[in-house]
């Protein structure tokens, strides 16, 4: 099943005016400044961003591309009763993407209206069902992502009450849903075995990969 993302937004569409630094002349073959020519700059808050929006975005297509590997049954399978199916985690990141991701800067994280625990109930969600609630938690996380500026990463935000920058709360889930993913692809694999189409970089396929001319990055894309 193939899905548009007109959520999905790359480092041009960043729009934040930043203090920069200037980059410093080569050590191997350094060339004298002229103080009448405008240097090359970069900006620290615009390139830190820049490369969250990139690798969310990357995550992000690994859980698509997981999932046009999966039938409807697929998404409910559990190992044990204490393991989540695909569906719970699809449910559980979306509510948190949701609750701390709407009015980011001017509420608290954690919504009166959010009931987490009913995230990891069974649920007859259709894989259509499932993708749309997937994809609705990733459009409210990268638009506000996109949405902030550079005065705002030095804010306070909340979570339970509790006090964090806004770089640590973006830090927080650049951790919180690769973990979540890396468990989507764990299933996925145990579920289709030898019919599983790898997402990487083969078993191997290392030199192979590492001796081609491709862009090594797969997040560069972005």
């Amino acid at each position: 099943m193939v899905h548009s993302r007109p959520w999905q937004i790359t480092g041009g569409m960043m729009r934040q005016k930043d203090i920069s630094l200037q980059t410093s002349p080569s050590t191997l073959n350094p060339q004298p400044l002229n103080p009448s020519t405008p240097q090359p700059q970069m900006s620290i808050s615009k390139d830190y961003l820049n490369t969250v929006l990139r690798r969310l975005n990357y995550y992000k297509e690994l859980g698509d591309k997981t999932f046009t590997q999966l039938n409807e049954w697929d998404f409910h399978y559990r190992p044990n009763d204490e393991s989540n199916s695909i569906a719970m985690i699809i449910q559980h990141m979306a509510g948190n993407m949701l609750s701390r991701w709407t009015n980011f800067l001017t509420e608290d994280g954690e919504k009166e209206g959010r009931k987490r625990d009913e995230e990891f109930e069974v649920r007859q969600y259709s894989k259509q069902q499932l993708i749309e609630l997937w994809e609705k938690g990733w459009a409210c996380f990268l638009h506000t992502l996109d949405s902030l500026k550079k005065k705002d990463l030095k804010k306070t935000v909340y979570i339970r009450q509790e006090p964090l920058t806004v770089i640590d709360a973006i830090n927080r889930q650049l951790a919180h849903y690769p973990y979540h993913i890396g468990q989507i692809i764990f299933l996925a694999k145990i579920i289709k075995n030898k019919s599983w189409q790898n997402l990487s970089i083969p078993r191997g396929g290392s030199q192979v990969y590492n001796d081609t001319a491709e862009v090594k990055d797969p997040a560069k894309k972005y």
